[in-house]
């Protein structure tokens, strides 16, 4: 992506109040430091290692967001940078962040990810699961003050039907909203639906994301 594609993508989304994050696994430092230039500050891995590899490297005023799947022994390693981690899939990977942000005196903040999409591959929380760890979380919130829920993380099904992939963006904005009025009344930082990729993201943000996930279509396809 040149610079006038992406500051035209960049004040598209800007415009709708809706953050960017530049899906930078498997792409080289140099093509991080390239897009970096053009003015991208939030930057997305899905590794762990990739990531406590390259953020030594980059400038210290990128805000490096996890978007992979989480293993609770691999917090330790990116918790004293990491700026969001969007897929909590369990209430216990959660207390694990909290112990760890402890460790490095920060409050970490994060997005549970809730699973819609009709692949078993994806990971994440059916509605009734996200209920049932925000109400442990309530429960134990005195002992959790290092971690702060911000909002969700969701995927679409992978499919060409753009019917099917407009219900399940709407589903999970629906879960955000009814989570935000049942949980977080009157807590400004519950603010974030992170939903929408490269193939898919303008239907998302027509449903409501406030958060896109942006990879292919900024460095081109992985190799």
């Amino acid at each position: 992506m040149n610079e006038a594609e992406w500051k035209k993508l960049h004040t598209e989304l800007q415009d709708k109040r809706v953050v960017l994050v530049a899906v930078s696994k498997t792409k080289p430092v140099a093509d991080v430091l390239e897009v970096y230039s053009l003015g991208q500050r939030d930057f997305g891995e899905n590794y762990v290692q990739e990531l406590v590899e390259k953020q030594p490297q980059l400038p210290t005023d990128i805000r490096w967001h996890y978007i992979g799947h989480l293993q609770s022994n691999k917090v330790k390693y990116i918790a004293s940078f990491v700026h969001l981690i969007h897929a909590v899939d369990s209430f216990k990977l959660l207390q694990e962040i909290n112990k760890q942000a402890a460790k490095n005196d920060r409050v970490i903040d994060v997005l549970l990810q809730i699973h819609v999409a009709e692949e078993e591959t994806k990971f994440g929380l059916d509605e009734k699961e996200i209920i049932e760890l925000l109400e442990y979380y309530e429960a134990q919130k005195e002992q959790l003050a290092n971690v702060r829920i911000c909002g969700i993380m969701g995927m679409a099904t992978n499919t060409d039907d753009v019917n099917k992939i407009q219900a399940d963006f709407k589903r999970i904005f629906a879960v955000y909203k009814n989570i935000a009025q049942s949980y977080f009344i009157g807590k400004g930082y519950f603010s974030t639906c992170s939903m929408g990729m490269s193939g898919d993201y303008e239907l998302a943000v027509e449903e409501g994301s406030t958060m896109v996930r942006i990879g292919s279509l900024i460095f081109g396809n992985r190799q």
